[in-house]
């Protein structure tokens, strides 16, 4: 069966008309005789929409329920059933409800895709997956709902639905996207005209990037080499010489002049990997070339003009930037050069620019990489073997009555010279044949004893002997030096390869590299010096070793980095070869530098930013939590004080109530306050002793609502407890508290501890809504509670109290999902010492399964205190009623489901989601306290 046929409507934003553009497309297909359907459309109460639904069969959808709500998606049984030619899906990157065939829309439509059927879809540009992170800091949104890129571009057609963005806000402002009590809110939020712009182009160039995916396609499939100029492709070819700056420049300005041009540097290498080229200014090039925001290529190949043409074909390039040649006049007698065989072909669809610049025709300045010296000794025994050797070998010849002959003579004198190439080169090489040939003609060439040879076949043999000699003794000289050469430059890569690693993934301080540079090159200090300008004093940011250089001339080696940095090393003279390796420390060195003062600056950011934050929040909740008791306890007072009226006695028992219960609302505010104060200012000392864990856990729950509901499960055989018992009361109050608030009514609180190793674990068990896995870890920032989460119920302190005082016990306090819903605070304790076993069962006999097991299960939307600083999410305006940035809905989990329906389901609290069942308790044992409070 052919697979069907995938169409998608991609737009910039919600709103924008991807739904009624599909609509529309199927309406047409309905005309012209097609099999259209509707297998799900959301037209979310927007009348345009809505009626284009009209005449178009919709399937009926499959209805699922989660946590007591009834939601629907799409029937994908049904629409195979139906088998129609087209089914229209709305919105590709839903996340289905749990328990629904796929946990992806996009996964449906695969689905159908599969069994031969075409399917219309749309999709907003924020929820590509590649875009995610992209999307969030343009808006500051994060996009839970993501489809994978690869699924997009598979599609056979997609088709851009284009709108600008003061026509968006129009339409918005026109009441065609929300209901008018929303349209201010997204217009103050997500639809800000930057957003817009922002993903308008983004949408339109990720578009055109898919359009120039299918043309290079095409042209692929129908073999087209010629160019076509749809877009202009500037080809700049480097050197890695001074030239290159000019050139990138030049490339760069010429892309300018139009709309969307792109500049391409590539740099050609030899295959062998022995190049002339700086590395160091090979760097800088590609930096410029970036920043510009072109890309740099590097490509391997040994003719360079025919290697950077069929580059140039390959990307569907319009020109091509060259500099002129660095070449002397007398060096174009070996050859035309690279910039004028480029031109002659490039072909006529191939524009070539030679651009002149300083280095022309002023020669190659660039040092040509050379092998590793040979040491003294190594070149003193290939002159001895080279000089030496032939004088002993005739010496030896000449002692024997009859002698192997002349062409084995040659041969000889032949093996010597080889010799003498390995061991000291190329001169020791060249004295050995000269040596070799004087030998052979006077002592074994007739007549003998002079210089005079009378047989000419023997005067071809020696000048054959000497051009052998030299032939051989370079080529082996070549190779010895290449071997070397390819050992230092494997030597080089693997240095900077580590330093690199290191570098990029933030493992090396600014001192760890200098060590480095220290040790590779043997030094006694090294020192990276800076200053502010050319006449101010330098000053170290960094030194190791003992007396480093305190200015660069009073270095034995100095190594710029910029105008106004310099890397200094003193010990010794560095050969030139090594200062290639040099200038890779100094950059990155310089990169370490920037990158630690970024670091100490985020840090001091942050710092201020949680100062301001804390600030703020303590503001808030002073001009309103303390000023609403404040205002009770007033009006009670003033009311009591009135003498115009004449308060029954229960009238004044209810006043004088208020004015109790605003004054122990006040109380537990200030002590919040103020122990957090004492927890940022590190100024709580525990007062640690061994305590018991059942006699402090009931005086915790003192301060509970009449109301609460505690199941309280604290064995006697606990072993004790290194802990400040005040501090401990306070968290374990603070836990359970925040426990009671968000747990259902008439479902009691679960307090049990356990031990485990060395440590005692309390669990505290609610059966509440939950709280997704992203935001546990900010339930326990301070001044966090939800945007809904009534005024009332604190000012967000309780939990980050909670965790201070454990964590300056020593003990940690975490959040866990409750099985079957809701959350469970972990709070665990260091063993004091452990007590003698008893008749009563053990720690891990009568208790070892009180507590609920803990597991990934889902949570509901968190509210009040412990939802953290989750905010509104991001989903799609065309997923719901309320744009991104504005509508206060769920925070999916794994269970909840991520999409609109779900920020739909009624939310009226913390009791909103039904919660399950308490689990049953553990039967009790003799030790077991039972108790509700």
């Amino acid at each position: 069966m052919a697979r069907g046929k995938l169409r998608i409507y991609l737009g910039s934003a919600p709103g924008v008309g991807k739904t009624y553009a599909m609509l529309a497309e199927a309406h047409r297909r309905l005309e012209r005789g097609t099999d259209v359907v509707v297998g799900y459309v959301e037209h979310h109460a927007r009348p345009r929409t809505e009626v284009l639904l009209t005449g178009l069969e919709e399937l009926p959808r499959a209805r699922y329920t989660h946590r007591d709500a009834e939601f629907t998606e799409m029937d994908v049984d049904a629409v195979l059933r139906r088998a129609p030619a087209v089914v229209l899906v709305d919105e590709l990157a839903h996340t289905n409800v749990p328990g629904a065939r796929n946990a992806k829309r996009w996964q449906d439509v695969e689905e159908l895709l599969a069994a031969g059927i075409d399917v219309v879809s749309t999709v907003n540009i924020q929820h590509l997956e590649s875009l995610g992170d992209v999307v969030e800091s343009i808006t500051g949104v994060t996009q839970r709902e993501t489809v994978p890129d690869e699924v997009v571009r598979r599609a056979d057609q997609i088709e851009l639905v284009d709108m600008s963005p003061q026509a968006l806000r129009r339409r918005l402002a026109h009441g065609n996207v929300y209901a008018p009590d929303k349209v201010d809110a997204a217009l103050a939020n997500y639809f800000r005209p930057g957003n817009l712009t922002a993903l308008r182009e983004l949408a339109l160039l990720w578009t055109a990037d898919r359009v120039d995916e299918y043309l290079q396609q095409y042209r692929g499939e129908h073999n087209i080499e010629s160019t076509w100029q749809a877009r202009e492709r500037i080809v700049v070819g480097i050197t890695g010489g001074p030239e290159g700056r000019t050139l990138i420049r030049r490339a760069a300005r010429m892309a300018a002049k139009g709309s969307g041009s792109e500049i391409l540097a590539v740099y050609i290498a030899r295959s062998d990997g022995l190049t002339a080229a700086s590395p160091k200014e090979l760097a800088v090039q590609r930096t410029l070339v970036e920043d510009l925001g072109g890309t740099f290529h590097h490509v391997i190949g040994d003719d360079v003009p025919a290697a950077l043409l069929d580059f140039a074909k390959g990307v569907n390039a319009t020109q091509i930037v060259l500099g002129s040649s660095r070449r002397r006049s007398w060096q174009y007698a070996l050859g035309p050069g690279v910039g004028m065989t480029v031109a002659r072909e490039s072909g006529p669809d191939l524009d070539v620019h030679i651009v002149t610049h300083e280095a022309a025709a002023k020669g190659r300045g660039l040092p040509v990489a050379r092998g590793a010296r040979l040491g003294r000794s190594r070149i003193l025994t290939g002159w001895l073997v080279g000089v030496g050797g032939p004088v002993l070998l005739a010496l030896v010849l000449r002692s024997l009555d009859e002698g192997p002959g002349l062409a084995n003579d040659v041969l000889l004198f032949l093996f010597l010279t080889v010799g003498a190439a390995l061991l000291g080169g190329l001169v020791p090489a060249l004295a050995s044949a000269a040596v070799g040939s004087l030998l052979l003609n006077f002592w074994f060439t007739p007549p003998t004893h002079t210089f005079t040879i009378s047989d000419p076949s023997n005067i071809v043999a020696i000048v054959i002997f000497f051009a052998v000699a030299v032939a051989v003794a370079s080529v082996v000289d070549l190779a010895a030096r290449r071997t070397h050469q390819a050992a230092r430059l494997r030597a080089e890569s693997e240095i900077l390869s580590f330093l690199a690693g290191d570098v990029l993934r933030g493992e090396t301080t600014l001192d760890a590299l200098l060590d480095r540079v220290r040790e590779t090159f043997a030094m006694h200090s090294v020192a990276l010096l800076e200053r502010e300008g050319d006449r101010e004093p330098w000053t170290p940011a960094g030194s190791v070793g003992p007396q480093p250089a305190a200015r660069p001339e009073d270095a034995d080696v100095d190594m710029p980095v910029g105008d106004h940095m310099a890397l200094a090393l003193s010990g010794r003279v560095l050969p030139a070869a090594d200062r290639r390796v040099l200038a890779a420390f100094a950059a990155q060195s310089a990169v370490v530098l920037d990158r630690e003062r970024l670091q100490r600056q985020a840090r001091q950011a942050r710092t201020l930013a949680e100062g301001n934050r804390i600030r703020t929040a303590l503001l808030a909740a002073v001009s309103h939590d303390l000023r609403t008791p404040l205002a009770a306890i007033k009006a009670a007072v003033s009311s009591l004080r009135a003498e115009d009226v004449a308060w029954s006695e229960e009238d004044r028992d209810a006043l004088q109530e208020a004015i109790e219960n605003g004054a122990d609302r006040l109380d537990h505010l200030v002590d919040n306050l103020l122990d957090m104060s004492r927890l940022q200012t590190g100024t709580v000392t525990p007062l640690i002793r061994e305590i018991d864990l059942d006699e402090v856990v009931p005086m915790a729950l003192g301060g509970l609502p009449p109301d609460a509901l505690v199941d309280l499960d604290v064995p006697e055989t606990l072993p004790m407890v290194a802990v400040d018992a005040g501090l401990l009361e306070r968290a374990v109050g603070n836990v359970v508290e925040n426990a009671v608030k968000y747990s259902p009514a008439r479902t009691p609180v679960l307090v049990a501890a356990s031990t485990l190793g060395d440590r005692v674990e309390l669990r505290v068990v609610d059966r509440g809504p939950g709280v997704p896995d992203e935001a546990k870890d900010r339930i326990f920032e301070p001044f966090q509670r939800h945007g809904d989460a009534p005024r009332g119920s604190g000012v967000g302190l309780g939990l980050a109290v909670a965790r201070g005082f454990t964590e300056a016990l020593g003990g940690t306090l975490s959040a866990e999902d409750t099985p079957g819903g809701g959350l469970t605070m972990v709070l665990t304790l260091p063993v004091a010492r452990r007590r003698p076993k008893d008749d009563g069962p053990g720690p891990g006999e009568g208790h070892g399964g009180s507590g609920p097991p803990t597991g990934d299960g889902g949570s509901g939307p968190p509210t009040g205190e412990r939802h953290g600083a989750s905010g509104p999410t991001p989903e799609d305006a065309d997923s719901g009623p309320l744009p991104p940035e504005t509508r206060p809905g769920p925070v999916p989990s794994e269970e909840a489901p991520q999409d609109p329906q779900a920020a739909q389901a009624p939310q009226t609290g913390p009791s909103a989601t039904p919660a399950s069942p308490a689990p049953p308790a553990s039967p009790s044992s003799p030790d077991r306290k039972a108790a509700r409070s």
